[in-house]
């Protein structure tokens, strides 16, 4: 009997060891470090097939229909069409092309993600959103209303293959209103969260469609479909190119030291 509770005494300690260090091999972990003899891959992102129509919003039937209707530019017949698919010259604008596997290299970017609410309208329409670290929960990404006399309130949820999960809910009562987010985006998860999307519940149209990222190997397409991660360490590497309402293509790439490598995909 004194054997046994010896065996279970140290069982129980020795599982939950396994179990806290499968937990945090889960997590996504980045290190910065300098990279001295790094590679850059550019291109171009094309968009084939069929352009669909535009999303139509009718404005008469909405909140705020006198300012939204002078300020969002609609056509005569109070209606705003939104071209989720941009494209120029067969070029894909709004394109997020990332590295998806790579622990180490060059530091996040410092810049601060600022979304406008502007003319009943969100910008920028694409974006990319990260985990905040423990050593910054400010200062990465806030929001604004540009709208003088308009409620505005930013709503921030992820999209899973199963999951949809809200982060935050924030009010804008009038222009000049200003909120830093950033704290809330502690709580995103590598296994659950891919796909972030900020929206007005006032006017649902306004939204910014991000892409999650687990390190600073990114860039959004220019409007002619060009882009460009730079400062790479040598290796091989899984390409992700993704557009919200597109889907997604992946290639593995090798990657030179001091060289850039040309890559040219199209979507879908």
């Amino acid at each position: 009997m004194h054997k046994k509770f010896k065996i279970g005494f140290w069982v129980l300690p020795l599982l939950l060891i396994l179990s806290t260090s499968t937990a945090f091999a889960k997590r996504s972990h980045y290190n910065e470090v300098k990279v001295t003899d790094g590679g850059s891959i550019a291109g171009v992102i094309k968009f084939k097939g069929k352009m669909p129509p535009p999303v139509s919003i009718n404005l008469n039937n909405e909140k705020n229909p006198e300012f939204c209707k002078e300020a969002a530019n609609p056509n005569e017949k109070g209606e705003l069409l939104i071209n989720n698919i941009e494209v120029k010259d067969k070029g894909l604008k709004d394109a997020v092309i990332f590295i998806e596997n790579i622990e180490e290299g060059k530091p996040w970017p410092k810049e601060t993600l600022e979304i406008d609410f502007k003319n009943c309208q969100a910008f920028p329409k694409t974006a990319v959103i990260r985990k905040s670290p423990k050593t910054k929960t400010s200062h990465l990404v806030t929001i604004e209303n540009h709208d003088s006399g308009v409620l505005h309130n930013p709503m921030g949820f992820s999209i899973g293959e199963k999951t949809r999960k809200i982060f935050f809910k924030k009010w804008l009562l009038n222009k000049g209103a200003k909120v830093d987010v950033s704290k809330s985006l502690r709580f995103l998860k590598k296994d659950r969260d891919s796909h972030f999307y900020i929206e007005c519940e006032q006017h649902l149209w306004m939204s910014v469609s991000s892409k999650v990222v687990w390190n600073p190997y990114h860039d959004i397409s220019e409007k002619d479909g060009s882009f460009k991660i730079d400062q790479i360490p040598p290796g091989r590497y899984r390409i992700v190119v993704w557009h919200p309402y597109i889907g997604e293509k992946s290639v593995e790439v090798d990657i030179s030291s001091s060289k850039t490598t040309q890559l040219d995909l199209a979507l879908p």
